[in-house]
């Protein structure tokens, strides 16, 4: 019995992995700009989903926020070695850092990193996973209205931080 259920799970996530991995794998890879980076973010996405498929209710928009919280713990942990390896630097040159030419380094991937968390992923899961309102307020536990705030507010940061960029 349990083995029957078991081939049952796995044939439900194969069908949504053959129906999704490559768009999921192309997405991540526009966040990181690794393909092999991304597509361990997409495979360890869907060794989670088989994992928690029990409880998933829409398989689609948990994949896009499981793949956005990897590629946020990953660009988290390169901040944190950038920092330390820029602090090892200073302290044996003896000289700060210089600070990057936003007017000519700031992309759009680059504002939408900065974001806070609440607001990167709501923009991820709406603007690049290409899901509905609905679905990004039912996967991160929020009202519709707060998620078109969070995006509202997403916008006007971004604006914020590119308006001088040409």
């Amino acid at each position: 019995m349990a083995a029957g259920r078991e081939q049952e799970r796995e044939s439900a996530v194969r069908q949504v992995y053959d129906a999704h991995y490559g768009r999921l794998a192309g997405w991540t890879n526009r966040l990181v700009r690794d393909p092999d980076l991304a597509h361990d973010f997409a495979t360890e996405a869907f060794l989670r989903l088989l994992r928690d498929w029990d409880s998933v209710a829409e398989p689609r928009a948990w994949l896009y926020t499981a793949a956005a919280n990897l590629v946020r713990d990953h660009w988290r942990k390169r901040g944190r070695e950038a920092a330390a390896y820029g602090r090892l630097d200073n302290r044996r040159e003896g000289v700060g850092v210089l600070a990057a030419d936003h007017d000519t380094r700031l992309t759009v991937r680059d504002a939408v990193l900065a974001l806070p968390d609440r607001l990167r992923v709501t923009v991820l899961l709406y603007y690049f996973a290409d899901l509905p309102v609905g679905q990004v307020a039912t996967h991160l536990g929020k009202s519709e209205g707060a998620v078109k705030r969070d995006l509202h507010d997403a916008r006007a940061r971004m604006a914020g931080m590119l308006e001088d960029v040409r």
